[in-house]
């Protein structure tokens, strides 16, 4: 008889064992995982690190109140860090807590302290703040006393903030410091409190408090009062409509009428958690409940009631495993956790493939940038270049008007000499060297004020006015608008026009001759206008001699460049015009130039 009990036994394991089941909990658990999932899923597609983050916690959140405290540490500890990636302070303080709180329940006490002070060092209030500071006190505290302490300071603080979840997990905590006092019955109205409490908020909560008060009569051989803590707990509406769990609660009390002796109530409370398993469903509480009786039935010697129950189990058992919903479920969590496990993958494989587009791309454009940056410096420094070659024309061509006016005033000094004319050439050298003094202080800048250049302009004048006395008479007028000291000229672009309107138009002229010079302001401009009434251009072109055709004339054809070069470099809008008069003889020069 014995043997055909074994094979029994032997038959009904491997079936089981065969099914790879894990421990049923109500089939809502599944609903509520594959929520998350789904959330999970979308916040992958999206790449949206926080959408996971929270998917993660919502996860945890669901394992920690379904009692997989291990289930849950796994999914914060992924939150965490992409908390911290975000750089997400308050959701980083919330999901740090909790991982304490998953560690506790583990007994992982050195990670739970860490984590606990954590979340008090990033607290974004007072009383965030004291709570994980007393929770880091209560673990770490050597004496009961301090434990205790803390305990109760958490407890007055939820109590203020209205929070019964945590409320009730410190009444429990201060139950635990009270066991470890010896005080039996604080640590039973601490419980009680707790239990309370949390029956209304938090059942699974409720359920491991109330674990805990049986456990506390047990120890203390107060099996009533264990018995009595049981069948409240049957009456709770949390467990009378989940009948997974009233199977579970049942095989509890039978266990306290085992430890009381008193197998035939124990006996007939597995009875009917046996009958309830097989009514709804449940295969593994069936199997638990078969196995405990096999065991009082084997100490009794009834070896004929414990073949007749597993007989009885083995004909029901496919009919039960057809209509247990929480083997599917089971399957339908393994098949979730799979394709979680996988949506991690192909996040860890998106976010590997945008970090390396992202060093592609800002490598790019530290590329692009750098490059822009080579073409501006290339640019600046051609431009720089330009600049400076214009600048190294403008006074090569400045400087080379000064051989051209010497050699042309030192033609004026041979005259006087050639003609015995001693006493004027040397005052003419007097004057030349004058203005030949202010000539090369002026010959390496671009602009002079127009003070000066007009002494220089009088000076000249009154040269030629020497060398050609009888040729021509000269005036000059100025504009009162113009601001004689700190307008600033060009030096020397007015001279060779003068030069030009003396040697080819004035000097030709039977009869003495006027030259006229007018600076006006016209608006924004300085016009500067030259008038001779000379033989005119056309006139001066015949009078010219063959040698005198062959030769370039480079004072005018300097001057020219000049004023193009200084376009270029200072934008003054300088124009030149030099046309015959329209009204009798002579030519007519204008220059205007950007005040």
């Amino acid at each position: 008889m014995k043997s055909v009990k074994l094979v029994f036994k032997i038959f009904i394991i491997s079936i089981l064992a065969a099914g790879n089941f894990l421990s049923a909990q109500d089939s809502t658990r599944v609903s509520k995982v594959l929520k998350s999932a789904s959330k999970l899923k979308k916040a992958v597609d999206k790449n949206d690190n926080k959408g996971v983050a929270d998917a993660y916690v919502s996860m945890a959140n669901d394992y920690y109140t379904q009692g997989n405290y291990a289930k849950s540490e796994e999914f914060l500890i992924k939150a965490k860090g992409i908390y911290q990636n975000l750089n997400d302070k308050k959701n980083l303080e919330s999901v740090t807590r909790r991982l304490a709180q998953a560690q506790e329940k583990q007994n992982k006490i050195t990670p739970a302290i860490s984590n606990y002070s954590m979340a008090a060092e990033m607290g974004y209030s007072a009383k965030s703040k004291a709570v994980n500071s007393n929770d880091v006190a209560r673990l770490s505290s050597p004496t009961s006393e301090q434990r205790a302490e803390a305990i109760q300071n958490n407890i007055n603080l939820s109590k203020k903030e209205n929070e019964p979840a945590v409320l009730a997990d410190s009444y429990s905590q201060l139950a635990e410091v009270n066991i470890q006092q010896k005080d039996v019955s604080k640590a039973e109205e601490n419980l009680n409190n707790a239990y309370k409490i949390s029956k209304k908020e938090a059942p699974q909560q409720a359920l491991e408090i109330n674990q805990k008060l049986a456990n506390l009569y047990i120890e203390n051989k107060n099996f009533d009062k264990a018995i009595e803590a049981k069948k409240k707990v049957l009456k709770e509406d949390f467990v009378k409509e989940n009948s997974q769990e009233k199977v579970n609660q049942i095989q509890e009390l039978a266990d306290i009428y085992i430890k009381k002796n008193d197998p035939e109530e124990a006996v007939g409370l597995l009875k009917n958690a046996y009958g309830i398993a097989l009514e709804k469903g449940h295969t593994l509480e069936a199997q638990k409940s078969v196995k405990k009786l096999d065991s009082l039935y084997a100490i009794s010697g009834n070896t004929d009631a414990s073949v007749q129950l597993y007989r009885d189990f083995l004909g029901k058992l496919p009919d039960l495993v057809s209509k247990d919903r929480s083997l599917v479920d089971n399957k339908i969590l393994e098949d979730t956790e799979q394709r979680i496990a996988q949506l991690e993958k192909e996040k860890q494989l998106k976010d590997e493939l945008i970090r390396k587009k992202n060093v592609f791309n800002y490598g790019l454009i530290g590329a692009l940038i750098l490059l822009t940056g080579l073409m501006v410096i290339i640019f600046r420094t051609l431009k720089k270049v330009r600049v400076k070659n214009k600048k190294i024309a403008l006074q090569s061509l400045r400087r080379e008007m000064n051989p051209h006016f010497i050699f042309n005033s030192l033609n004026s000094v041979n005259h006087f000499i050639a003609t015995n004319n001693e006493l004027e050439a040397n005052q003419y050298l007097t004057k030349f060297s004058k203005l030949m003094r202010g000539v090369m202080e002026n010959s390496t800048e671009d602009f002079i004020p127009f003070q000066q250049e007009l002494d220089l302009l009088q000076n000249y004048l009154a040269l030629e006015k020497t060398r050609f006395a009888d040729k021509f008479d000269y005036e000059i007028k100025v504009d009162e608008s113009l601001n004689m000291q700190n307008l600033q000229v060009p030096g020397m672009l007015v001279q060779p026009f003068l030069e030009n309107a003396i040697w080819h138009g004035l000097r030709y002229r039977k009869e003495k001759g006027l030259l006229k010079l007018n600076f006006e302001k016209s608006g924004q401009n300085l016009k500067v206008i030259i008038e001779d009434n000379g033989i005119g251009i056309e006139e001066s072109k015949k009078q010219k001699t063959p040698h005198q055709k062959t030769r370039e004339g480079r004072g005018m054809k300097n001057t020219l460049e000049r004023i193009q070069l200084l376009n270029d470099l200072y934008k003054k809008e300088i124009s030149c015009s030099v046309k015959d008069k329209e009204m009798g003889n002579g030519v007519l020069v204008t220059i205007t130039m950007n005040l």
